[in-house]
């Protein structure tokens, strides 16, 4: 109840598209982010899904794609269920808690782990994130089942990308072992806001 839904039909390709918010993200639906966790997040997907499965609409297997914490929770979903997947287009993805950390110096890691809290100003304004959401990062990891990612994959990542960096992406790209390619969206940061940054991830999944 806590989420809401989005769906819409494109008649001229006959696709069902669903479009939701997470809980604890900045969208419509409830919740703070500093609530929010890789876990979190993938039980909402997961519950979406299940919903999904009840409607006239669903076919398998279907094209998963989401941003940042959604992209790992997408590409999560296709390891544990490859055979729902037909492809799977990961933007910005979080590849593993360890990875995640090179985004911290060491002593940010220490007074983070200390205090509780960091503190971090991102385009949506200043956001609080406790210790425990670095916890929680570090109990998931893709590259450990990255050979269940047989499914046609593309990987989109922006150039000045300081949270999950070109070269982490790189890294998932080298091990996935089906039809896959990856793109580096010019001038981009890690959120993309900008209409030239949109225009042009819409053309790749397109």
């Amino acid at each position: 109840p806590h989420i809401k839904l989005f769906a819409k039909c494109f008649s001229d390709n006959n696709y069902d598209v669903i479009r939701f918010d997470t809980a604890n993200s900045f969208g419509e639906s409830g919740g703070s982010f500093e609530n929010a966790s890789i876990t979190n997040y993938y039980e909402d997907l997961e519950d979406v899904i299940a919903w999904a499965e009840e409607q006239s609409f669903y076919l398998e297997p279907f094209v998963l794609c989401g941003h940042s914490l959604g992209a790992i929770c997408s590409a999560l979903f296709a390891e544990k269920y490859p055979e729902k997947v037909k492809a799977l287009a990961p933007i910005s993805s979080v590849i593993n808690g360890s990875l995640s950390k090179e985004q911290y110096t060491k002593e940010e890691l220490e007074d983070w782990q200390k205090s509780g809290w960091l503190v971090e100003t991102w385009p949506n304004g200043e956001v609080r994130l406790p210790w425990s959401y670095m916890e929680d990062k570090m109990k998931y990891d893709l590259l450990a089942n990255i050979e269940k990612l047989t499914m046609s994959t593309i990987l989109i990542v922006g150039e000045f990308d300081n949270c999950t960096f070109p070269r982490h992406q790189q890294i998932l790209f080298e091990g996935l072992s089906g039809q896959k390619g990856i793109y580096l969206i010019k001038g981009a940061p890690h959120t993309f806001q900008e209409q030239e940054h949109l225009d042009e991830i819409y053309t790749i999944l397109d």
